[in-house]
């Protein structure tokens, strides 16, 4: 299973930002073995309040948008991107350039 941060989510929904080939292939590999795909819980939040802020525009509810995230992905309850992926050893798909130069936790992009 991978951990996908929120910028993901929002790129893989309204088709913004360019995920990088190496990003792509662990999603498709991901859905292909069954190993799914993960958001934290917090990530809920930050789609609901991007969405109250303007920064996406939904042509459905925001709760059916929501319901509709929660159907694609696995939603784990631990808050903060980084810890989940810490705390449940997943790799954390992200363009968060800090994340990245951390080197604390396994990445993808």
């Amino acid at each position: 299973m991978i951990l996908v941060d929120t910028h993901v989510v929002v790129w893989l929904a309204f088709g913004q930002g360019q995920l990088p080939g190496k990003a792509r292939a662990a999603i498709d590999d991901a859905r292909k073995n069954g190993d799914g795909l993960a958001i934290s819980d917090i990530t809920l939040l930050e789609l609901a309040t991007l969405a109250s802020k303007g920064r996406i525009h939904l042509d459905i509810s925001l709760e059916s948008f929501l319901q509709e995230v929660e159907a694609r992905f696995v939603v784990l309850p631990i808050s903060g991107r980084a810890a989940t992926a810490l705390v449940e050893g997943l790799r954390l798909l992200t363009a968060d350039r800090q994340i990245l130069r951390s080197k604390v936790l396994r990445t993808i992009w």
